[in-house]
């Protein structure tokens, strides 16, 4: 991999409702994920984890304590990727309705969640939190 290919830079949130996590179903991969996205030019990794957990999942949400992870990986593009976490609460629920990145939210138990996320990385994350703080 050439050095000179830039990081994908992207945020995201593990929302927890009523002890419950998010979980969204993307079908252009046909996974089940955590909300997250890429960071728009000039943007802060938080404000970009707030606004993509809000575009996907239609929760407006504020963050909860300190960054939970950043985490590195390559992406299924070849390209190096950066993910910071922040654990959120809901502020207000908009009403979620099916659109081209997500068409399906679930609201599942942590052990549930587990068993539905589509990746070792999310699965890895959701095991660092207590959903009952």
């Amino acid at each position: 991999m050439p050095t000179d290919v830039p990081t994908v830079r992207a945020a995201g949130g593990v929302v927890i409702r009523d002890g419950k996590v998010c979980v969204a179903h993307r079908p252009r991969y046909d996974d089940w994920s955590l909300p997250k996205g890429k960071l728009d030019p000039g943007e802060k990794f938080k404000q970009a984890a707030l606004r993509e957990v809000e575009e996907e999942v239609h929760l407006r949400c504020e963050i909860v304590g300190k960054r939970l992870a950043k985490v590195r990986y390559t992406d299924n593009r070849g390209r190096p990727k950066e993910v910071r976490w922040w654990r959120m609460r809901v502020v207000e629920d908009l009403g979620f309705a099916p659109n081209e990145e997500v068409d399906e939210v679930l609201w599942l138990r942590p052990a549930d969640a587990l068993k539905i996320l589509t990746y070792a990385k999310d699965r890895e994350l959701l095991s660092l939190i207590d959903p009952e703080q």
